[in-house]
């Protein structure tokens, strides 16, 4: 180096000593002494240099010496260098670290681990890696303590690639048996989740010290395994190794997250022994040890003797109140931390707000809110992402998303607290959408993200994005994460793909509750109600555990099968694991009841729960609605008010539907009149419907058509299509004609607007008309539904068709009927139906054409079933009146109860009578 090449070096050093001192005096003290230790040498001026290490007080020391180096031309001195890297790299002054290590004339092991190790301790993995390869392609073979530092390097910059290519160059090397690079190897392992790969490097180290140990029972502690860490702990206590700060506050925390409480209080005995319970690291640990093993009462005391002026034993005291749910305990401590002068931290804040999450106290948390901004916490990431999830939950969507928009830096917990939000409140695609702008915004989904991102596209069955997340979840490593699976499983099974639902689903090696439900809640929620029940099978072949959403969404299926034998095998399961006493379950099978034709057992159902709720109530009134018991749904209506339950929407659906099946023309529309006037309802159009409903059975035609014409919203379909219903039953073609204009404009394709049109003017025996609408149909490719009736006899269920002959006893079914229609006959029955065919037409057709598929139901119903058995029948369409009056007189004839459920309600038919009452 020339002297002025020093001269600059000097003065480089001397400029940076006053950027960090600020002082001329300085300056000048360190330039003279310089000049006065010219008779120095390389070896004294690095012993003076040794004994700075460690000395943050003696920076002034180490630069005299820096200085004096350049001055004598020892700039370049590999031994003096070596130690100023080392003093520069550990205290962050990486550039002047570099920069000595540049000026080096020859460079040496301990060169390369100075350095290697100072990028290394500041969290640089790259620049460590490119050193790296710049040492391999200088020829220089690397040390143990070279391969160490590199893969520290990989740990704190998470390059997991990385570090496995040098665990490679390590097994090459021959270096496995150092203990300190097996360490190093397990800090990488565990700090990217890889256990099995930790595990292994430890079995195979022929001596472990105790960072070894350390390492392990941390990282296994910090993941929640505390089983193995503490099976670890007793493999180093087998080993004559003393315990340390560090390993009692990792053992502690393996005991908390397993509730191991006994041992915990065994380590803290240890303590006491030892003298280190007052070490502020130990008593955070202990305290947090007894929180989440819920000894309260001994964490109160941990705190009250312990170090009151450190926040973190006031943050644990939130938690342990929060843990509870006690709310005003835990404002308590939060007052008295205020009071003592101690001030919060990016953590009191949310420690206390999730509490106010938990009990539902939101207005709490938003004055908490209110003070975390006063306090400067505006702008935290930790504190704004606790607030969206507060928010969220609740609701507060708007909010939560301003909050979200304030953030200058979004974390991934931000993004995915508003994405679970939109989720929780069924805002899937808001979510996706969300979903979409985190990643835009170069944020990287988590597992929860991931998982959330996935729950929305099965709650809009957005199956194309479901892929997409699929194999996101894939490439970002979280494959063995079962939360996600779990999700996906889900997603499949809602949207109907059975066969990857299943392949998902066998390939999870430990299924959870989580996992079976899903399943099973999928395939319900797609309408593969058959799959539904075959899960809930498996699940008690498999002896999963059942819990209320299992039994719910069973049940659920058997409901909307109609199939009361599965339906009643679910209960009987429900009985025998007390899951009857949930008031969910009891609902869905009130709900299971009441649609497949046996009101009898839904009142019972109603009537042994000890709670009700509005669900409870709403499905018991609308099951007696639709089961002709009008009256009675009336009663129910009444009995639910006076036990303070406030009626809603689909209370008033049943209300208005009930006064509609028993001719309650004023009382129907008193009721209709209170949603608004005294409930505050805002009616919906199904309400309008039934009250159109109401006036067109009672046959006001009129007064339904002006109800229609004055409503203050666009009557829909449905509106339409019940008052041209009404039309054809009254023969009234005229307001027919009207609502038939209006529904075809509104559904040109459905084919119940044609046949109710055709045969409205078939009634009325205007038959050229009704030719001209069959014609617009056949024109317009729309096909008429064929009428099918289901039974089901021994296990298996019966489909039949209008003039069907396609059933193996066909030709037995339609002796049996003719029979049966004799012996009615004789007691006043009289076939009607042909009034929808002029002569000609029922001249032409075979006879047995005009038999529609209930009568074939019910008579090859009471061929195979016993005398003791209630017939019940399912029917896609309305039951035609001469069906209906069939029914009355084979239910007389015959002695056998008839369940006829058609399309809009329940007929009971029993001794030649409809519970109906003939008003359908």
């Amino acid at each position: 180096m020339t002297r002025r090449e020093a001269a600059a070096s000097l003065h480089r050093s001397l400029a940076w000593f006053v950027a960090h001192d600020g002082t001329e005096r300085t300056l000048s003290l360190v330039a003279a002494k310089a000049r006065q230790h010219g008779a120095l040498g390389s070896a004294d001026l690095a012993c003076a240099l040794r004994t700075c290490r460690g000395r943050g007080d003696r920076w002034p020391r180490v630069l005299e010496i820096h200085a004096t180096s350049v001055v004598r031309g020892l700039g370049g001195d590999r031994l003096i260098g070596n130690l100023l890297i080392d003093l520069y790299a550990k205290n962050g002054l990486l550039r002047w670290a570099r920069r000595m290590f540049e000026d080096l004339s020859v460079r040496d092991h301990v060169s390369w681990v100075a350095m290697l190790s100072g990028y290394a301790q500041n969290g640089l993995g790259i620049e460590a890696l490119g050193l790296f390869r710049q040492m391999h392609r200088s020829a220089v073979v690397p040390t143990p303590y070279v391969l160490s530092s590199v893969l520290s390097a990989c740990t704190k910059a998470e390059l997991f690639a990385q570090g496995r290519l040098i665990h490679a160059q390590v097994y090459k090397q021959g270096f496995c048996s150092e203990t300190f690079v097996g360490n190093a190897l397990i800090a990488l392992y565990l700090r990217f989740g890889s256990f099995k790969l930790a595990e292994r490097v430890f079995s195979d180290m022929p001596f472990c010290d105790r960072v070894t140990f350390n390492t392990l029972i941390s990282g296994h502690a910090q993941c929640e395994h505390g089983e193995r860490a503490l099976e670890i702990f007793d493999e180093m206590q087998s080993s004559g190794l003393r315990l340390d700060c560090v390993t009692v506050a990792s053992l502690l925390a393996a005991c908390a997250s397993v509730g191991d409480l006994q041992k915990g209080k065994q380590l803290h005995s240890y303590l006491l022994k030892a003298g280190m319970s007052q070490d502020y690291i130990i008593e955070g640990s202990l305290l947090d040890l007894y929180v989440k093993c819920g000894d309260i009462e001994t964490a109160h005391e941990i705190f009250d003797s312990g170090d009151r002026t450190n926040v973190v034993l006031w943050n644990l005291m939130l938690v342990a109140y929060g843990q509870i749910s006690d709310l005003a305990k835990s404002f308590e401590i939060f007052c008295q931390m205020q009071a003592a002068g101690i001030r919060p931290n990016q953590f009191t804040y949310p420690c206390i707000l999730r509490t106010c999450t938990c009990t539902g106290q939101i207005e709490l948390g938003e004055q908490i809110h209110a003070l975390s901004i006063k306090n400067g916490f505006e702008s935290d990431m930790y504190v704004s992402g606790v607030l969206i999830d507060m928010y969220s939950k609740y609701g507060w969507l708007d909010k939560a998303r301003r909050i979200l928009e304030m953030l200058g830096n979004k974390d991934v917990v931000s993004w995915t607290s508003m994405i679970a939000g939109y989720v929780q409140h069924g805002l899937c695609e808001e979510a996706l959408a969300t979903f979409k702008e985190m990643q835009n915004f170069g944020i990287w989904p988590d597992n929860i993200g991931l998982a959330s991102a996935a729950s929305a596209c099965a709650g809009i069955k957005a199956m194309r994005q479901g892929l997409q997340i699929h194999a996101r979840v894939y490439v970002s490593g979280y494959s063995a994460d079962v939360s996600i699976w779990n999700t996906l499983v889900n997603l499949y099974a809602r949207c109907g793909r059975s066969h990857e639902a299943f392949s998902l689903f066998w390939a999870i090696e430990h299924k959870d509750e989580i996992t079976w439900n899903g399943m099973v809640s999928g395939f319900g929620q797609s309408g593969l109600y058959e799959q539904a029940l075959k899960v809930f099978k498996q699940m008690g072949e498999a002896g999963a555990k059942y819990n209320v959403f299992t039994f719910v969404s069973s049940i659920s299926a058997s409901a909307n099968l109609a199939d009361i034998k599965q339906g009643k095998q679910v209960h009987c399961r429900a009985i025998k694991t007390g899951h009857t006493s949930e008031t969910e379950v009891s609902n869905a099978l009130i709900s299971l009841y009441g649609k497949c034709g046996s009101i009898e057992d839904a009142k019972m159902e109603f009537s042994e729960m000890s709670e009700r709720n509005e669900v409870s109530w709403n499905t018991i009134i609308t099951s007696c609605s639709q089961h002709g018991r009008g009256l009675e749904a009336l009663d129910l209506f009444d009995q639910m008010k006076q036990e303070g339950l406030k009626p809603n929407d689909v209370t008033f659906i049943g209300v208005l539907a009930a006064c509609s099946h028993v001719g309650l023309v004023e009382e129907g529309l008193r009721h209709f009149k209170s949603m608004s006037n005294e409930y505050g309802i805002t009616p919906t159009p199904d309400h309008y419907a039934c009250v159109v409903d109401i006036l067109g059975r009672a046959g006001q035609l009129d007064r339904a058509r002006r109800f229609v014409e004055e409503m203050p919203i666009a009557a829909d379909a449905m509106v339409w299509r019940t008052l041209l219903s009404a039309c054809k039953v009254h023969k009234n073609i005229e307001i027919g004609e009207l609502a038939a204009k209006h529904l075809l404009e509104l559904e040109p394709h459905d084919s119940a607007s044609y046949v109710l049109l055709s045969n409205a003017y078939a009634v009325t025996g205007k038959w050229s008309n009704r030719d001209q609408v069959r014609k617009m149909m056949k024109d317009r490719g729309v096909k008429k539904e064929p009428g099918r009736s289901w039974i089901e006899v021994k296990s298996a269920v019966h489909a039949f068709f209008a003039g069907d002959r396609l059933h193996p006893l066909a030709d037995q079914i339609y002796i049996f009927l003719a029979d049966l229609n004799d012996r009615i006959a004789k007691i006043g029955y009289k076939h009607d139906n042909y009034h929808l065919f002029h002569e000609r037409e029922q001249e032409q057709r075979d006879p047995t054409s005009f038999v529609h598929s209930e009568k074939l139901a019910v008579a090859f119903g009471l061929m195979s079933l016993p005398p003791c058995m209630p017939l019940r029948v399912i029917k896609n369409l309305r039951v035609c009146n001469d069906c209906h009056n069939w029914m009355k007189f084979t239910s007389n004839v015959t002695g056998r109860e008839i369940v006829l459920r058609d399309v809009y309600r329940f007929h009971h038919f029993t001794n030649g009578s409809c519970s109906c009452g003939d008003f359908w």
